[in-house]
């Protein structure tokens, strides 16, 4: 924790800022009983400064991570490399305590910035339009199907039996005040892919490429089904993958969404996180969130401005397009510093790792006895692996190695993840301790 040098002084002023007489009148509010229950005197004696962080580096060090242990565990949060550029941007403090830049002609700087991610992501995506300030890709996905059924006018979404299962959950309760059934589409038992397939009466059909199991879909085909039986293809994909796959805006993809934390977000215990959302640009005046464009003043200095979206969207309730209000900025100048450190490529070659390692790691696997793949579809960095015994047991003997195994699935299955931080050692290792 940061060292905040309050003074006696400080400490008086905050406490008549709050009507107390000292430190211990906080606590009144508490039935007496309480705090003569609260019993102390097992506490060891106060440590010294020295000793103090000596022993919180000791408590610190039991902790299982993602530095102390390769990892190979993904579903949705990965072990990405993260440049040092990236911390040093971000920790900036004209930066890290921005809020929404509502006010343009003091915030430049943070208008800037979004501006930037926008035209990055569109970059990378292909899609004609991006937004900032997305909460993470789940709620992004969500927002994507609302406002596909908005655009259609129609009240059924497809959804993907290899989509993720929080996505889902996440859609399931963004959709069940609003009357949207939800219909679910069987992937192929053998490949691992949805097969390509539309509904008349659906508003999109959303497809997540790679799939919650690590393949690879076919988007261009999905699109042209939907776009056939009039609905909108909503496409949720792996940015760091589109260094290598076809960009989902010359598949035709109405709209995208993303989970951005592997653009360099640490993975925190599963958040916060970044969301990206991208569509066509006839869609752009329903897009949630907010956008940033650029213009010229009167005399003709450039400057960057939210447009098409002002605050009182947000107080529009049922008739808005949607009700997100805060700012995401920093995550998302996160992810423009991670992709300008990197370049095109940058990210072809950080895609084209995780491409070869993950399929080295699962010839390795399959060739044991009783591990087989579960899906021959194609596959980026995760792959779903075929177990001879429980894997939540593999997964302690991987641990007792120094190694973070897959996800556990039911049937014996581990999803497993390799990103570009993993080397051929820890590979190695990981199936010697299968052998």
């Amino acid at each position: 924790m940061s060292y905040i040098p309050n003074t006696d002084a400080d400490r008086a002023k905050m406490l008549a800022a709050v009507g107390a007489s000292s430190i211990s009148a906080l606590f009144d509010h508490l039935p007496q009983q309480v705090r003569d229950a609260a019993d102390f005197s097992a506490l060891p004696d106060a440590l010294d400064d020295i000793s103090l962080r000596r022993r919180l580096l000791e408590l610190s060090g039991k902790s299982v991570t993602m530095d102390s242990h390769a990892c190979f565990l993904g579903a949705g949060i990965y072990d990405h490399f993260i440049p040092p550029t990236v911390g040093f941007v971000t920790g900036r403090t004209e930066f890290y305590t921005a809020y929404t830049p509502y006010q343009p002609e003091v915030s430049q700087g943070v208008l800037q910035s979004i501006y930037e991610f926008q035209s990055l992501i569109c970059q990378l995506t292909g899609m004609d339009v991006c937004n900032a300030s997305m909460y993470d890709g789940a709620t992004a996905l969500a927002e994507a199907v609302i406002m596909a059924a908005d655009l259609t006018k129609r009240k059924k979404v497809l959804l993907p039996s290899s989509l993720h299962p929080a996505l889902r959950q996440v859609i399931e309760t963004y959709l069940d005040p609003l009357g949207i059934v939800i219909a679910t589409l069987d992937c192929d038992p053998v490949t691992g892919q949805l097969p390509v397939m539309a509904d008349a009466e659906a508003a999109c059909v959303v497809v997540q490429s790679p799939n919650f199991y690590g393949v690879i879909e076919d988007l261009k085909a999905h699109a042209n089904a939907a776009h056939a039986n009039g609905a909108l293809l909503v496409a949720s994909v792996d940015p760091i993958s589109l260094g290598l796959l076809e960009a989902p805006g010359d598949c035709d993809v109405d709209i995208l969404v993303a989970e951005g934390q592997g653009l360099g977000v640490f993975p925190a215990f599963g958040g916060p996180l970044l969301g990206i959302f991208c569509c066509k640009k006839e869609f752009i005046r329903r897009i949630p969130g907010r956008i940033v464009g650029v213009t010229k003043d009167s005399e003709g200095t450039k400057g960057y401005v939210m447009t098409l979206r002002t605050r009182e969207q947000d107080i529009r309730r049922d008739t808005a397009t949607s009700n997100i209000c805060t700012n995401q900025a920093l995550f998302a100048l996160a992810a423009t510093v991670y992709l300008a450190s990197f370049g095109k490529t940058g990210m072809i070659e950080v895609a084209t790792l995780c491409l070869q390692k993950a399929h080295y790691a699962a010839e390795q696997l399959a060739s044991l006895p009783g591990f087989s793949l579960v899906y021959s579809g194609p596959f980026f960095k995760e792959f779903l692996i075929q177990c001879p015994s429980d894997p939540v047991a593999l997964n302690k003997t991987f641990l007792a190695a120094g190694i973070l195994g897959g996800l556990p699935l039911p049937g014996n299955q581990m999803l497993v993840c390799v990103t570009e931080q993993r080397t051929k050692a820890e590979i190695d290792q990981l199936v010697a301790c299968l052998r």
